[in-house]
């Protein structure tokens, strides 16, 4: 029995130290620093990570005592002291929970009650990336297939995606691996990303010797997992001796100007594990260790903020470690990278005829892989409305319905749209499997070939890299001819043309286009929701009782555009002047194509004429003053409109 008294929170005030609290603590296990009941107390008496050691992995429990939170905010905070240790992160991530997942498990229930024959290749299969540690745990000590029973009661592979799920990856074939075949070094050594390691604690109190290596930050730590090929079968449970690309992550940066091959290209690990500049001391108890940076967050969030909302809400009923607060934390960086780093939309107003307004949506991925990607259920949905001057809508497309199905829909597949005639059509990027008869399945081993995949590209892709054969475009965006080409090939974007028909109203019109994420739509669940096993049952409680919204990516807008004139009221207007600040006074105007202007004029704040211009000059709009702001004013009939301009030295 071990006593242990650490304060919670020092201050130093005039020189004179405070000691505010002091909390005594008493444990039997000597692997972490931190024990179970310390821990506990930290983390708000939520379940405690598992301290399992099987010779050959350690569980989360043992490395949270040092790179956990840390009570005395000595260790693992940035430099405004918010608590930014790797546990704290990962615990409310997918991958910490990743053997939680509850549509994960009635998937491969499904899967089962399909093909009950495969049970074992299936179950073995997919906990190889779902619970690795546990899995290899079997097949290192020669035990045979890795089973859900064995999972169940494996606090190893209960620990899911853990720390040494990738920190005990070796450099072997690095990124030449698929479908859950990972690389795990058999001597007791973890990776990380900081050269001359302190040895002496980790050694000590986990058995285990951290090692410097470039090969942690290399993406493909992440292919093993993040590129999964699958054994296909008929409809009777034959293989077919062919294979289907469920995902393909991995290949898909790898098909990207992301991956330009060079020590700079922008992995995986750069924008979902994201680096501070502060310097960080990145172990507790150890203060006088030199601080490492930059310094790189554990928040491995991708865009599945449903799931961890479900995570959230049954947090008792799955075992789930995570607090509210950090799993809350989780969704708010989830959505903000969906929202702030997946894709930029534009809208663009054509022209119009005596019955139909031509409006173009350009969409670009941002992603450093295809939008959506990963599991073949998420797909994203274009919305597009157009009001009329009264608020009445003109046309609608996309428009989600109470079910939080998409109305117009086919009842087997959306096409991919290069035009959108009609309030029948909806663009919808997204993967659909079909078996061997060419019909729509969401049985993941009788997927053969896709049916479509329009899911965006990233940029740089073309259909001519030694990867395009696992990052297939499928169905009608092969004949796009603005599908991924933008006077090249590899533009990373989509042009959607909209005609929509006036049906003789003459006035102004609002546009407005919103694009929607919905990693389980409701849809895709249907052929597993008409099975019954208890996973299923629980996930389907889980799923109807959870909030089914999908989450809003990207918007654009364009207001007061007259189909009469075809001209845009300047006052409803939104304009872009660049470069905003200027250094040479001299500014641009993006978004006056459309309109008639009369005149511009330039005053400063004290509202004294600087300049003029009889209509906008095509090398810019000077501003002749010194440094300051200005105003510049634009006139168009009797409607005006008044931007704010910054002029630096």
């Amino acid at each position: 029995m071990h006593s242990f008294i650490k304060p919670l929170i020092v201050l130093g005030i005039g020189g004179v130290t405070y000691l505010l609290s002091v909390v005594n603590y008493q444990w039997t296990d000597a692997q972490a620093y931190h024990g179970p009941q310390e821990v506990n107390f930290f983390r708000g008496n939520n379940i405690a990570l598992p301290l399992s050691d099987n010779g050959y992995f350690k569980a989360s429990g043992n490395c949270d005592g040092c790179h956990g939170f840390d009570p005395t905010f000595a260790a693992n905070v940035d430099g405004e002291l918010n608590d930014v240790s790797p546990i704290t992160y990962w615990r409310g991530s997918m991958m910490a929970n990743a053997a939680k997942d509850p549509l994960w498990k009635a998937k491969v229930s499904h899967e089962i009650t399909v093909n009950p024959q495969h049970q074992s290749a299936l179950e073995d299969k997919c906990t190889t990336c779902h619970a690795p540690m546990g899995k290899y745990t079997n097949e290192e000590f020669g035990l045979g297939p890795y089973s859900m029973a064995d999972l169940e009661t494996d606090s190893m592979g209960m620990d899911g995606v853990s720390c040494m799920a990738c920190h005990k990856q070796s450099d072997q074939q690095l990124g030449n691996l698929n479908s859950g075949a990972l690389n795990f070094t058999s001597q007791p050594v973890v990776f990380g990303p900081f050269e001359k390691p302190f040895e002496a604690p980790m050694q000590d109190l986990v058995g285990v010797l951290p090692a410097y290596s470039e090969h942690i930050n290399d993406a493909g730590i992440c292919a093993g997992c993040h590129s999964l090929v699958t054994e296909s079968v008929d409809l009777s449970g034959n293989y077919t001796g062919g294979t289907f690309v469920e995902q393909a992550t991995y290949h898909e940066w790898l098909n990207s100007a992301y991956d330009d091959g060079q020590s700079n290209a922008t992995t995986c690990q750069g924008c979902h594990m994201p680096r501070i500049a502060d310097e960080v001391i990145i172990s507790a108890n150890y203060s006088e260790l030199f601080p490492r940076s930059p310094y790189a967050l554990h928040e491995l969030v991708g865009g599945n903020s449903f799931m961890l909302k479900i995570l959230k809400q049954n947090s008792t009923s799955l075992g789930i470690s995570a607090s509210d607060e950090v799993m809350d934390s989780t969704i708010a960086r989830t959505e903000r990278m969906l929202q702030q780093q997946t894709m930029n939309v534009d809208l663009t107003f054509d022209t119009f005829n005596s019955d139909t307004a031509f409006i173009e949506l350009r969409l670009e991925n941002l992603a450093g892989h295809k939008f959506p990607s990963g599991y073949p259920a998420r797909r994203a949905f274009v919305e597009f409305l157009v009001f009329q001057d009264n608020g009445d809508t003109l046309f609608k497309s996309g428009v989600l319905q109470s079910d939080f199905n998409v109305f117009g829909q086919n009842a087997t597949f959306e096409p991919h749209y290069d035009v959108i005639r009609n309030e029948q059509e909806v663009q919808i990027y997204e993967m659909v499997m079909g078996d061997v008869n060419g019909n729509v399945t969401t049985v993941l081993e009788r997927a053969v070939a896709p049916l479509k995949d329009n899911r965006l590209v990233p940029l740089g892709f073309t259909t001519s890299h030694s990867v395009y054969d696992t990052t297939l475009i499928a169905g009608a965006a092969l004949a796009d001819a603005n599908f991924n080409f933008e006077g090249f090939e590899g533009s990373g974007t989509d042009l959607v043309k909209y005609h929509v028909p006036l049906n003789g109203y003459n006035g102004t019109i609002k546009v407005i286009s919103r694009v929607y994420y919905q990693p389980v739509p409701p849809k895709w669940l249907e052929e597993m929701f008409s099975v019954s096993t208890p996973a299923i049952n629980e996930f389907e409680t889980m799923y109807n009782n959870a909030d089914q919204a999908p989450v809003l990516v990207a918007s654009d807008s364009i207001l007061g555009i007259n189909v009469v004139t075809g001209i845009q009221d300047i006052s409803s207007r939104e304009f872009e002047i660049y470069p905003n600040p200027t250094k040479n006074g001299v500014v641009y105007l993006k978004g006056f194509e459309l309109i008639e202007i009369d005149e511009i004029e330039v005053f400063n704040l004290r509202g004294k004429l600087i300049q003029s211009y009889p209509t906008y000059p095509a090398n810019g709009i000077e501003i002749s003053g010194k440094a300051g702001v200005y105003l510049l004013k634009m006139k168009s009939g009797s409607s005006a409109q008044i931007l704010r301009v910054y002029k630096t030295e």
